[in-house]
């Protein structure tokens, strides 16, 4: 059995893999990190690190995908392979960090639960933005995060550095994934991390938008059992 580091994206719990635990429970004993008790990524990278054993394969979407890249930074020789999954090797764009300390002072002024509705539309596939049951999942999920956990994260996103530079240097089976139709983190963003990695292979899945094992649990989790099953280190 394979042990997988799963790590969520902002706002979102063990409930974003859950499908993917599930699936690949006759190949992989998974672990979901808790991203939400830290305001620097070094600092979930090490509490993540801690629970997982010397080596183990990596997956994060989106904000998970910051954590994935600041345990690589600190222990790569941990690593047997690595998924990507709707996220960026960039900092944010000045536009990016107005967006971002805006929805920070709307949580802090009390307002937190305006803050899901208002991130919806760009989370979701188009097709799938009116559906009331993905959506109550997306909610309920930032609903158990909580504000005080969303304002940790956000700081902690503010603070990135650039992963550009160390993609060069990540030599273990990698897989990049994004949804077609990823609104946050575009097709574009994987494609230059896919690009950046030796042998990475990306995948872009259709009819996804920013959240694919929610929108498409099937297929991510096709994928990434031919990921762990991939011959590699």
């Amino acid at each position: 059995m394979t042990p997988v580091l799963l790590l969520p994206g902002l706002l979102c719990d063990a409930r974003l893999w859950r499908d993917q635990v599930a699936a690949l429970a006759d190949i992989a004993v998974c672990t979901v990190a808790d991203l939400t008790l830290d305001d620097r990524f070094e600092a979930m990278a090490e509490r993540a690190l801690a629970r997982m054993p010397a080596r183990f394969a990596l997956a994060g979407l989106s904000m998970g995908g910051y954590a994935a890249f600041a345990i690589m930074r600190l222990a790569p020789e941990r690593v047997s392979r690595l998924l990507l999954m709707d996220t960026s090797a960039r900092p944010d764009s000045e536009a990016q960090m107005r967006r971002r300390r805006a929805l920070m002072a709307l949580s802090a002024s009390g307002r937190f639960h305006g803050v899901a509705p208002r991130m919806l539309p760009n989370l979701l596939h188009p097709d799938r933005a009116n559906d009331p049951v993905l959506g109550a999942e997306v909610t309920a999920m930032a609903t158990r995060v909580g504000r005080d956990a969303f304002l940790r994260q956000q700081t902690a996103i503010l603070h990135r550095p650039d992963s550009r530079p160390g993609l060069a240097r990540i030599d273990v089976p990698s897989l990049v994934v994004v949804g077609a139709g990823d609104q946050l983190t575009p097709p574009p963003l994987a494609r230059e991390i896919a690009a950046g990695i030796p042998g990475a292979r990306l995948v872009v899945l259709e009819g996804c938008g920013h959240l694919p094992p929610l929108e498409a649990p099937e297929a991510v989790s096709a994928l990434m059992r031919a990921w762990i099953l991939e011959p590699g280190t």
